[in-house]
């Protein structure tokens, strides 16, 4: 997986993210297929503030790796939500 670094990440887009919290705080960043299949490893062990925003972001990681063509395996947490 490519190095995220703080100046690539700050250019990142809120939407490039699996889940920002309410204090804005950027978790899982999914804006190329590397960081979508990492994303699909953590999102379990990611704190969330919410099951709904959970839920929003297994949705997003799940939209991202559909367009990145990763298959995601029916026995996968992410996708048992």
């Amino acid at each position: 997986m490519p190095e995220l670094d703080t100046e690539a990440r700050e250019k990142l887009r809120k939407e490039q993210f699996a889940y920002v919290d309410s204090s804005g705080g950027e978790h899982l960043p999914i804006h190329d297929e590397s960081h979508v299949r990492n994303a699909m490893a953590r999102w379990n062990q990611t704190d969330f503030e919410s099951t709904s925003a959970k839920e929003e972001a297994r949705r997003k990681i799940l939209a991202a790796a559909k367009g990145y063509g990763i298959e995601v395996d029916a026995n996968d947490k992410i996708s048992k939500g």
